[in-house]
Protein backbone atom coordinates (compact mmCIF):
# COMPACT_ATOMS: atom_id res chain seq x y z
CA UNK A 1 0.00 0.00 0.00
CA UNK A 2 2.93 2.58 0.11
CA UNK A 3 2.94 3.18 -3.37
CA UNK A 4 -1.11 4.19 -3.00
CA UNK A 5 -0.31 8.08 -3.26
CA UNK A 6 2.11 8.08 -6.17
CA UNK A 7 -0.07 5.48 -8.08
CA UNK A 8 -3.45 7.78 -7.32
CA UNK A 9 -1.15 10.65 -8.73
CA UNK A 10 -0.62 8.77 -11.83
CA UNK A 11 -4.03 8.01 -12.77
CA UNK A 12 -4.90 11.64 -12.43
CA UNK A 13 -2.26 12.53 -14.85
CA UNK A 14 -3.78 9.70 -17.01
CA UNK A 15 -7.03 11.26 -16.52
CA UNK A 16 -5.32 14.76 -18.04
CA UNK A 17 -4.32 13.20 -21.04
CA UNK A 18 -7.52 11.69 -21.62
CA UNK A 19 -8.98 14.78 -21.38
CA UNK A 20 -6.84 16.76 -23.90
CA UNK A 21 -7.71 13.67 -26.20
CA UNK A 22 -11.29 14.33 -26.23
CA UNK A 23 -10.30 17.79 -27.02
CA UNK A 24 -8.59 16.36 -29.60
CA UNK A 25 -5.53 18.12 -28.02
CA UNK A 26 -2.89 15.48 -27.60
CA UNK A 27 -2.31 13.94 -31.09
CA UNK A 28 -3.00 15.82 -34.32
CA UNK A 29 -5.47 13.10 -35.18
CA UNK A 30 -8.82 12.42 -34.26
CA UNK A 31 -8.35 8.63 -34.16
CA UNK A 32 -5.05 8.94 -32.18
CA UNK A 33 -6.71 10.87 -29.16
CA UNK A 34 -10.05 9.04 -29.41
CA UNK A 35 -8.10 5.29 -29.00
CA UNK A 36 -5.76 6.35 -26.55
CA UNK A 37 -8.52 7.94 -24.63
CA UNK A 38 -10.81 4.84 -24.65
CA UNK A 39 -7.64 2.71 -23.12
CA UNK A 40 -7.14 5.10 -20.77
CA UNK A 41 -10.67 5.44 -19.91
CA UNK A 42 -11.09 2.03 -18.66
CA UNK A 43 -8.04 2.64 -16.46
CA UNK A 44 -9.83 5.77 -14.85
CA UNK A 45 -13.63 3.95 -14.69
CA UNK A 46 -14.64 7.10 -17.15
CA UNK A 47 -16.03 5.73 -20.33
CA UNK A 48 -14.25 8.32 -22.66
CA UNK A 49 -17.15 8.46 -25.69
CA UNK A 50 -19.90 9.58 -23.16
CA UNK A 51 -17.70 11.77 -21.05
CA UNK A 52 -16.00 13.52 -23.84
CA UNK A 53 -19.96 14.55 -24.81
CA UNK A 54 -20.58 15.64 -21.06
CA UNK A 55 -17.44 17.55 -21.16
CA UNK A 56 -18.15 19.11 -23.89
CA UNK A 57 -21.27 20.73 -22.65
CA UNK A 58 -19.88 21.41 -19.42
CA UNK A 59 -17.24 23.81 -21.30
CA UNK A 60 -20.21 25.31 -23.65
CA UNK A 61 -22.20 26.53 -20.38
CA UNK A 62 -19.42 26.58 -17.69
CA UNK A 63 -20.57 29.55 -15.70
CA UNK A 64 -24.42 30.05 -17.00
CA UNK A 65 -26.73 30.10 -14.73
CA UNK A 66 -29.42 28.25 -16.73
CA UNK A 67 -27.38 25.40 -18.19
CA UNK A 68 -26.66 24.13 -14.57
CA UNK A 69 -25.95 20.18 -14.03
CA UNK A 70 -23.93 18.50 -16.72
CA UNK A 71 -19.98 18.15 -15.62
CA UNK A 72 -19.88 20.57 -13.18
CA UNK A 73 -20.40 20.71 -8.50
CA UNK A 74 -23.95 21.49 -8.37
CA UNK A 75 -24.92 25.51 -7.25
CA UNK A 76 -27.81 26.71 -6.10
CA UNK A 77 -28.48 30.21 -5.49
CA UNK A 78 -29.20 31.75 -2.18
CA UNK A 79 -32.70 32.16 -3.32
CA UNK A 80 -32.99 29.02 -4.57
CA UNK A 81 -31.75 27.65 -1.25
CA UNK A 82 -34.07 29.15 0.62
CA UNK A 83 -36.89 28.11 -1.56
CA UNK A 84 -36.05 24.57 -0.40
CA UNK A 85 -37.69 22.36 2.00
CA UNK A 86 -36.13 21.93 4.92
CA UNK A 87 -35.55 18.41 4.48
CA UNK A 88 -34.00 19.34 0.77
CA UNK A 89 -32.14 22.25 2.50
CA UNK A 90 -29.95 19.77 4.62
CA UNK A 91 -29.65 16.99 1.84
CA UNK A 92 -27.93 19.87 -0.39
CA UNK A 93 -26.04 20.85 2.86
CA UNK A 94 -24.89 17.09 3.14
CA UNK A 95 -23.58 16.90 -0.49
CA UNK A 96 -21.59 20.14 -0.34
CA UNK A 97 -19.89 18.91 2.61
CA UNK A 98 -16.14 18.17 1.86
CA UNK A 99 -15.68 14.94 3.30
CA UNK A 100 -18.94 14.29 1.15
CA UNK A 101 -17.79 15.35 -1.93
CA UNK A 102 -14.16 14.03 -2.06
CA UNK A 103 -14.68 10.62 -1.48
CA UNK A 104 -18.75 9.66 -1.33
CA UNK A 105 -19.22 11.83 -4.43
CA UNK A 106 -16.12 10.76 -6.28
CA UNK A 107 -16.83 7.19 -5.49
CA UNK A 108 -20.49 7.45 -6.75
CA UNK A 109 -19.53 9.56 -9.69
CA UNK A 110 -16.27 7.26 -10.95
CA UNK A 111 -17.45 3.51 -9.77
CA UNK A 112 -21.56 4.05 -9.73
CA UNK A 113 -22.51 7.26 -11.99
CA UNK A 114 -20.51 6.41 -14.58
CA UNK A 115 -21.60 2.78 -15.16
CA UNK A 116 -24.81 4.17 -17.40
CA UNK A 117 -24.60 7.14 -19.52
CA UNK A 118 -26.76 8.92 -17.48
CA UNK A 119 -27.81 12.17 -19.28
CA UNK A 120 -26.97 10.72 -22.57
CA UNK A 121 -29.45 7.68 -22.36
CA UNK A 122 -31.53 8.75 -25.07
CA UNK A 123 -28.80 10.29 -27.57
CA UNK A 124 -28.54 7.23 -29.45
CA UNK A 125 -26.41 4.32 -29.60
CA UNK A 126 -22.53 5.81 -29.03
CA UNK A 127 -22.89 6.49 -25.15
CA UNK A 128 -24.13 3.45 -24.42
CA UNK A 129 -20.92 1.89 -26.50
CA UNK A 130 -18.77 3.15 -24.84
CA UNK A 131 -20.29 3.01 -21.12
CA UNK A 132 -20.82 -0.72 -21.77
CA UNK A 133 -17.38 -1.57 -23.93
CA UNK A 134 -15.58 0.03 -21.07
CA UNK A 135 -17.62 -1.51 -18.70
CA UNK A 136 -16.48 -5.03 -19.94
CA UNK A 137 -12.89 -3.83 -20.40
CA UNK A 138 -13.02 -3.36 -16.62
CA UNK A 139 -14.44 -6.61 -15.42
CA UNK A 140 -12.12 -8.35 -17.98
CA UNK A 141 -9.16 -6.76 -16.25
CA UNK A 142 -10.25 -7.02 -12.73
CA UNK A 143 -11.08 -10.37 -13.40
CA UNK A 144 -7.62 -11.09 -14.81
CA UNK A 145 -5.94 -9.30 -11.68
CA UNK A 146 -8.24 -11.21 -9.18
CA UNK A 147 -7.58 -14.84 -10.33
CA UNK A 148 -3.56 -13.94 -10.09
CA UNK A 149 -3.47 -12.07 -6.67
CA UNK A 150 -6.64 -13.04 -5.42
CA UNK A 151 -9.75 -10.80 -4.55
CA UNK A 152 -8.92 -9.44 -1.13
CA UNK A 153 -5.58 -8.44 -2.78
CA UNK A 154 -7.37 -6.63 -5.99
CA UNK A 155 -10.26 -4.96 -3.62
CA UNK A 156 -7.80 -4.09 -1.44
CA UNK A 157 -5.47 -2.02 -3.68
CA UNK A 158 -8.26 -1.25 -5.92
CA UNK A 159 -10.16 0.71 -3.22
CA UNK A 160 -7.33 2.90 -2.19
CA UNK A 161 -6.42 3.97 -5.37
CA UNK A 162 -9.84 4.99 -7.24
CA UNK A 163 -10.30 7.04 -3.63
CA UNK A 164 -7.39 8.53 -3.23
CA UNK A 165 -6.75 9.32 -7.16
CA UNK A 166 -11.28 10.07 -7.49
CA UNK A 167 -10.87 12.38 -4.33
CA UNK A 168 -7.92 14.39 -5.77
CA UNK A 169 -9.68 14.50 -9.27
CA UNK A 170 -12.60 16.14 -7.51
CA UNK A 171 -10.94 18.94 -5.76
CA UNK A 172 -8.55 19.98 -8.65
CA UNK A 173 -11.94 20.16 -10.43
CA UNK A 174 -13.73 22.11 -7.41
CA UNK A 175 -11.05 24.55 -7.15
CA UNK A 176 -10.98 25.06 -11.05
CA UNK A 177 -14.24 26.14 -10.93
CA UNK A 178 -15.65 27.04 -6.64
CA UNK A 179 -13.43 30.05 -5.74
CA UNK A 180 -14.78 33.31 -4.47
CA UNK A 181 -14.48 35.66 -7.38
CA UNK A 182 -15.60 33.19 -9.80
CA UNK A 183 -18.08 34.25 -12.96
CA UNK A 184 -21.83 33.30 -13.12
CA UNK A 185 -24.36 34.31 -15.05
CA UNK A 186 -27.79 33.87 -16.94
CA UNK A 187 -27.71 33.24 -20.31
CA UNK A 188 -28.42 36.52 -21.68
CA UNK A 189 -25.30 37.97 -19.59
CA UNK A 190 -23.32 35.02 -20.34
CA UNK A 191 -20.30 35.91 -22.13
CA UNK A 192 -17.40 33.03 -23.56
CA UNK A 193 -14.48 34.71 -22.85
CA UNK A 194 -15.07 36.50 -19.57
CA UNK A 195 -16.53 32.60 -18.47
CA UNK A 196 -13.23 30.99 -19.21
CA UNK A 197 -10.80 33.95 -18.01
CA UNK A 198 -13.01 34.84 -14.83
CA UNK A 199 -15.05 31.85 -14.00
CA UNK A 200 -11.93 29.47 -13.74
CA UNK A 201 -9.11 29.71 -11.60
CA UNK A 202 -5.23 29.47 -11.96
CA UNK A 203 -4.30 26.61 -9.02
CA UNK A 204 -0.60 27.62 -8.95
CA UNK A 205 0.65 24.20 -7.71
CA UNK A 206 4.43 23.10 -6.64
CA UNK A 207 6.22 21.64 -9.70
CA UNK A 208 5.81 18.20 -9.14
CA UNK A 209 2.33 18.26 -8.44
CA UNK A 210 1.63 20.66 -11.79
CA UNK A 211 3.44 17.68 -13.35
CA UNK A 212 1.10 14.96 -11.91
CA UNK A 213 -1.89 17.08 -12.35
CA UNK A 214 -1.02 17.74 -15.67
CA UNK A 215 -0.72 21.62 -14.96
CA UNK A 216 -4.64 21.42 -15.34
CA UNK A 217 -4.91 23.95 -13.16
CA UNK A 218 -4.13 26.66 -15.55
CA UNK A 219 -7.44 25.98 -15.80
CA UNK A 220 -8.51 29.81 -17.38
CA UNK A 221 -6.10 29.79 -19.94
CA UNK A 222 -7.56 25.81 -20.77
CA UNK A 223 -11.41 27.28 -20.87
CA UNK A 224 -10.25 29.91 -23.33
CA UNK A 225 -8.61 27.86 -25.46
CA UNK A 226 -9.46 23.88 -24.93
CA UNK A 227 -6.71 23.03 -27.96
CA UNK A 228 -3.48 24.09 -25.72
CA UNK A 229 -2.37 20.56 -24.99
CA UNK A 230 -1.23 20.35 -21.28
CA UNK A 231 1.87 20.02 -21.44
CA UNK A 232 1.87 24.14 -22.85
CA UNK A 233 -0.37 25.59 -20.54
CA UNK A 234 2.22 26.59 -17.67
CA UNK A 235 4.45 28.40 -20.83
CA UNK A 236 1.03 30.72 -21.80
CA UNK A 237 0.80 32.04 -17.89
CA UNK A 238 4.95 32.77 -18.06
CA UNK A 239 4.16 34.59 -21.01
CA UNK A 240 1.64 36.46 -20.11
CA UNK A 241 1.70 37.67 -16.64
CA UNK A 242 -1.56 39.34 -16.73
CA UNK A 243 -3.17 35.57 -17.04
CA UNK A 244 -0.60 34.23 -14.52
CA UNK A 245 -2.24 36.57 -12.00
CA UNK A 246 -6.00 36.25 -13.18
CA UNK A 247 -8.10 33.72 -11.12
CA UNK A 248 -4.67 33.08 -9.24
CA UNK A 249 -4.77 30.87 -6.16
CA UNK A 250 -2.03 28.67 -4.08
CA UNK A 251 -2.69 25.90 -2.11
CA UNK A 252 -2.57 27.46 1.08
CA UNK A 253 -5.45 30.08 -0.51
CA UNK A 254 -7.55 27.08 -1.78
CA UNK A 255 -7.75 24.88 1.44
CA UNK A 256 -11.49 27.48 2.23
CA UNK A 257 -12.93 27.13 -0.39
CA UNK A 258 -15.49 24.41 0.88
CA UNK A 259 -17.36 27.01 2.79
CA UNK A 260 -18.49 28.75 -0.53
CA UNK A 261 -21.88 26.89 -1.52
CA UNK A 262 -23.95 29.27 -3.07
CA UNK A 263 -24.32 32.09 -5.23
CA UNK A 264 -25.19 34.94 -4.07
CA UNK A 265 -27.03 36.63 -7.47
CA UNK A 266 -27.25 39.98 -6.06
CA UNK A 267 -23.51 40.43 -5.11
CA UNK A 268 -22.39 38.52 -7.83
CA UNK A 269 -20.14 35.65 -6.04
CA UNK A 270 -20.21 32.51 -4.11
CA UNK A 271 -20.79 32.77 -0.27
CA UNK A 272 -21.26 30.41 2.32
CA UNK A 273 -23.99 29.17 4.49
CA UNK A 274 -23.14 31.27 7.34
CA UNK A 275 -23.15 34.29 5.29
CA UNK A 276 -26.44 33.14 3.63
CA UNK A 277 -28.14 33.15 7.09
CA UNK A 278 -26.80 36.45 8.13
CA UNK A 279 -28.59 38.10 5.14
CA UNK A 280 -31.39 36.62 5.46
Amino acid sequence: MVFTIPTSLFLVRMFVIQHDCGHGSFFRHRPANDWLGRVIGVLTFTPYDYWRQTHAMHHAGAGNLDRRGVGDVHTLTVSEYWALSGLRRAGYRVYRNMFFLLFIGSFALFVVYQRLPIGLMRSGAKPWVSTMGTNLAIVAIGAGLIVTFGFGAWLAVQAAVSLSAGAVGVWLFYVQHQFPDTYWAASDEWDFEKVALTGSSHYDLPGVLRWFSGNIGVHHVHHLASRIPFYRLRQVVLDYPELYQQGHLTIRQSLGLFRLTLWDEDRSKLISFRDAAVRV
